[in-house]
């Protein structure tokens, strides 16, 4: 009795993880077809954090949920924007390797900017995060009372300050993360 039990549970734990499998495949396949379509993921993202501030303006509430969700934003950007090889340890590695008597790499060579976090990244960990948010609005509990001007005035502060540091560090180690005034070549 207990063999017949257990191959009935096990068949019935086989038949999730078939689905749960079937899901996770579905779930990628659209994402790997909305990938190059960049322009219309970043307008549905736009979409989704017009909605979430058209709940917080309208309710009047979870400033608290804005505010974390609003700093997690902060964070990525910054992550998108920063290289995946710092800079500063390179040039450390280097001076020691100048000290060592190695040859000196050029510093005219060709190093591609690699982005810590890639685009594709960025919007869906962006997309999640403000579903996410969106979704936590729904929760009476997590309407925390607050002076939202100070939280206000702290997030420009600190984007204000975070973005003058990695502005500065840009200019000191000579990278553009995007692609304004960079020269293109064509194929011949």
């Amino acid at each position: 009795m207990d063999n017949e039990e257990d191959g009935s549970n096990n068949k019935y734990y086989n038949d999730f993880l078939k689905q749960v499998n079937r899901a996770k495949l579905t779930y990628q396949t659209y994402l790997d077809k909305i990938t190059p379509h960049a322009v219309y993921r970043w307008a549905s993202f736009y979409v989704l954090i017009f909605a979430f501030m058209l709940r917080i303006f309208m309710t009047e509430s979870w400033y608290i949920v804005c505010y974390t969700h609003a700093i997690y934003l902060l964070n990525l950007f910054l992550a998108f924007l920063t290289p995946k090889f710092d800079p500063s340890l390179e040039q450390e590695q280097r001076d020691e390797s100048m000290e060592e008597g190695a040859a000196a790499m050029n510093e005219e060579d060709f190093r591609p900017f690699i982005r810590r976090l890639p685009e594709f990244k960025f919007w869906y960990n962006a997309t999640w995060a403000t579903i996410l948010a969106l979704f936590s609005t729904l929760f009476k509990f997590l309407d925390i009372p607050v002076f939202w001007p100070i939280l206000l005035m702290y997030f420009i502060i600190l984007f204000t300050l975070t973005m003058k540091k990695q502005i500065q560090h840009m200019i000191k180690y000579k990278y553009i993360p995007w692609d304004l005034g960079k020269k293109h070549y064509s194929r011949k």
